[in-house]
């Protein structure tokens, strides 16, 4: 009965004959196809025969052998199941397997970096405190978040040996952060060795995934946070505090010695060098003066009075060279006038620089008798004449 029969839905009028359903549909294949009606129905001697049946098998095959068709991109990875069971697997391109339900194949991409986060999950601020709190050797919680990032190095591995790959990274990660932490000091994780920590968890990350056969390369262990429980944050900002400005006193006096050190070593090594010079001036000025006295000692004993008047010569001219007193001897020119610059002789003294003295030969000569008023006489003068001088 047709849709449009005004028959159709009446109450009283029961379910459609699928019998004449049956016969409408093949007589419209029938038609299709070439073949004539008969009044009764059915289908004469050149009715629906086996080329169309052939022809529409033909069809249904194509399309069916057709189905088997797939393309790979780049990538990607085509496992191909025959059965269920692993054959072989596909490289990037256009690919054929037997069409469902005999063969099937599973698109892989293995170039893709998939992350698992540990500690937390979108943020690190939504932390997971039952995969972040962990112990360390020296007995102190931290509170860690990483993520790993991998990729897939084996498609019939990551499908067929595990079956939840992805969770297996997950705990496999947690595992051996747990493990580095518990033998590493606080200090260490948190601050110097958190790059040699996060190297050290993707070694032994890679060693267990290998060991499972999961088929999944470590690309990268990333360490999110790390620092002690919120409860205990204050308490550990000031031990942080102490130690920072503990290393600083210690660098502020390593620097000092440094500074002083090596001013006092160079003191000492002057002090000891201008010793050993002074020892070495004094040892030589005695072996000088040992050997001009044994010179002298030889003369001395060739001719003594000679030697001695030398001497006292000598003697009297170092110790008058450094004094700015003049010695005239007025015996020699009677009562003429002898003018001697003695402001001249003041001035040059009080610059420093010490006149040569005047001496005048007051000896008398062989056979003159010199009179002791005379000397006396010159010795008033000169007095007299110093005490006006003097300032």
């Amino acid at each position: 009965m047709a849709w449009n029969d005004p028959q159709w839905g009446k109450k009283n009028e029961g379910p459609p004959d699928l019998d004449e359903l049956w016969r409408r549909f093949t007589a419209r294949l029938k038609g299709l196809f070439g073949g004539r009606k008969t009044p009764g129905g059915n289908s004469g001697p050149n009715g629906f025969g086996a080329a169309g049946l052939g022809i529409v098998a033909a069809i249904i095959v194509a399309v069916w052998l057709a189905s088997g068709f797939y393309i790979v991109n780049t990538g990607e990875r085509g496992v191909v199941l025959r059965f269920g069971k692993f054959i072989e697997t596909t490289q990037p391109g256009p690919n054929w397997h037997l069409p469902w339900p005999i063969e099937s194949v599973q698109v892989v991409n293995i170039e893709q970096v998939r992350t698992v986060e540990i500690g937390y999950r979108n943020n690190v601020k939504n932390k997971m405190l039952k995969e972040s709190l962990m112990l360390t050797d020296d007995e102190n919680i931290i509170d860690i978040q990483f993520a790993v990032q991998y990729t897939l190095k084996d498609p019939e591995d990551y499908l067929f040996n595990n079956r939840s790959p992805d969770d297996a990274v997950r705990q496999v990660a947690e595992s051996v952060m747990s493990e580095i932490v518990g033998k590493s000091k606080m200090d260490y994780v948190l601050y110097e060795g958190r790059a040699d920590v996060a190297a050290r968890a993707t070694r032994h990350i890679q060693d267990a995934l290998d060991r499972y056969k999961t088929g999944i390369s470590i690309s990268k262990v990333t360490m999110q946070n790390a620092q002690p429980p919120q409860e205990v944050q204050g308490a550990f900002d000031d031990a942080v505090k102490a130690g920072q400005d503990r290393e600083r006193l210690k660098s502020e006096g390593q620097a000092y010695a440094n500074d002083v050190i090596p001013k006092a070593r160079g003191m000492a090594a002057r002090l000891a060098e201008e010793a050993a010079g002074y020892k070495q001036s004094v040892i030589a000025n005695a072996e000088g003066d040992a050997s001009r006295f044994k010179q002298i000692l030889v003369e001395y004993s060739k001719a003594p009075v000679v030697t001695r008047e030398r001497m006292y010569q000598d003697m009297m001219q170092q110790v008058l060279s450094n004094t700015t007193k003049v010695l005239v001897d007025s015996s020699k020119g009677g009562n003429n006038l002898l003018y001697l610059p003695l402001d001249k002789l003041m001035h040059m003294s009080g610059q420093g620089t010490s006149p040569a003295p005047v001496m005048l030969d007051t000896t008398p000569k062989p056979g003159t008798a010199p009179t002791t008023q005379d000397d006396s006489h010159s010795r008033n003068t000169f007095r007299s004449r110093d005490r006006e001088d003097r300032p």
